[in-house]
């Protein structure tokens, strides 16, 4: 029998379980992991020499080395892998133990995982962690969700380990059942959203106004002093700078322009689907990258298609600072479309989520974190129960002192044939959001015509059907 010495195990020592164990123990918390690989498990105990942390490659050793009630974090792929831990976790372990998902895994399984361990005796919770490789060694964004009992348990451990914004840690309670990973999953979808965005103020930058990658390293660097400062601005500065060792040349210039993705984008724009909740800056960042993936069609497509003249005829200093109110703008309203899903979700799922809090802990730690997400706590902490990010007086009078930029970077761009989707996408949701009256009484005049599905009429309860002229060959 393992003496029962450690605070928290581990299953799965990749890059983030690894780290998260060592941010542990940087803390004092002894820790113990678990892999099935042997060389997984040597390089976690030689980068925690000193520390008091022990590998595993018995999966048994190590739940019989963890202090009761046990917990246990996996951070394995999402799917059928968790579900396999979990089948050959549960006859090692007693009820009453903790398990923690730790991994991307979809918010619909997490809520079958959640209902089945509650039914063993088992404590359960899903956990969105983001911050990549760096945040789980230094400090990470944690969005919990599930047994609340069971992270007030831990709530000492994951305090320490998170990243801090003026002393507080970034980690709070999210909400009941899978509310920690749905939360996490529409993270990733507002990171898709900007990380498109980004692309294409880099795509209108080399195209549009021909500046090589050094300019663009110099402009990115000085973006990321000002009101756009962020964790992706500041790694696209890093990326623009960065040369290999000997060499003369860009790595980024020699990067094939394909993305590829995980699936949590995807996952962010087929609920909001579900829950009629409109996304178009997320679903069309969703749709680039699938595009960017027809490499070979795309190559055939531009010797069939002119490309036009894409060098714009702009003043060089005042087209960047319309580029960075371009940008700007397209930051908020992807922030306000996440945000809106998050509102709508905690109604129809009985998340109670508080946007306040979620914003809060979104400015350190995590990939989304950015100087903007202090407006979104201030206005979500002074009405709580705000409808739209958009409806706050003071988001406005940003998205009012950035729109005319939008506006002219958009309408530029298109006309030299430069493709700026998630910019368009996004200036158009604005353009609708703030609209009284839509175009859409004759979509349903066209649903009524065609198939009788009825109508509601302005300033009369009730609905209505209209026997309209008749189709060609029609009676």
């Amino acid at each position: 029998m393992t003496e029962a010495t450690y605070n928290f195990g581990m299953i799965g020592l990749g890059t983030m379980g690894r780290n998260l164990l060592l941010n542990m123990a940087d803390h004092g918390f002894p820790v113990a992991g678990y892999d099935i690989n042997p060389d997984q498990v040597a390089g976690f105990e030689k980068e925690g020499e000193g520390k008091p942390v022990k590998g595993f490659t018995d999966l048994k050793a190590m739940t019989q080395s963890l202090t009761k009630p046990r917990a246990i974090m996996m951070l394995v792929p999402a799917g059928k892998p968790v579900d396999s831990v979990i089948d050959n976790l549960l006859p090692l372990l007693e009820p009453g133990d903790i398990i923690i998902d730790g991994g991307n895994s979809h918010f619909t399984d997490t809520v079958i995982r959640d209902k089945f361990l509650d039914s063993k005796g088992f404590h359960f919770f899903g956990m969105g962690i983001s911050g990549g490789e760096e945040g789980a060694r230094k400090g990470p964004s944690m969005m919990p969700g599930g047994d609340k009992a069971a992270y007030l348990t831990l709530k000492p451990i994951f305090d320490a380990i998170a990243a801090k914004v003026d002393g507080v840690p970034c980690v709070t309670y999210i909400g009941p059942g899978a509310a920690g990973h749905f939360v996490k999953m529409v993270h990733n979808g507002i990171e898709y959203g900007l990380m498109q965005l980004i692309a294409e103020t880099y795509e209108v930058l080399r195209k549009g106004l021909q500046l090589n990658t050094g300019e663009l390293h110099a402009l990115f660097a000085e973006w990321n002093e000002g009101r756009l400062q962020s964790f992706l601005i500041e790694v696209t500065r890093d990326i623009f700078g960065f040369k290999e060792p000997g060499s003369d040349q860009y790595l980024l210039d020699r990067i094939k322009d394909q993305a590829k993705s995980k699936g949590t984008g995807k996952w962010t724009s087929q609920v909001a689907m579900d829950l009629e909740v409109p996304i178009p800056t997320i679903d069309t960042a969703v749709a680039m990258r699938d595009l960017s993936k027809y490499k070979v069609l795309r190559t055939k497509a531009a010797k069939v298609y002119d490309e036009p003249i894409a060098v714009l005829n702009v003043d060089k200093a005042e087209f960047l600072k319309t580029v960075e109110q371009a940008l700007y703008f397209s930051t908020i309203l992807t922030y306000a479309q996440g945000l809106d899903l998050l509102y709508r979700s905690s109604i129809a799922y009985g998340y109670q989520l508080n946007l306040a809090e979620i914003s809060k802990i979104w400015r350190g730690g995590c990939i989304i974190r950015a100087t903007f997400l202090n407006d979104i706590f201030n206005a979500y902490e002074k009405a709580p129960s705000l409808e739209h990010l958009l409806l706050d007086e003071s988001v406005a009078d940003l998205v009012n002192g950035s729109v005319a930029g939008m506006r002219s970077v958009v309408s530029q761009a298109v006309s030299a044939g430069i493709a700026l989707p998630a910019f368009a996408s996004t200036l158009t949701y604005f353009d609708a959001f703030r609209s009284e009256n839509m175009p859409s009484n004759l979509i349903q005049a066209q649903r009524d015509y065609f198939g009788a599905h009825t109508y509601e009429l302005i300033g009369k309860d009730g609905v209505f059907h209209t026997h309209w002229t008749p189709l060609p060959g029609k009676p």
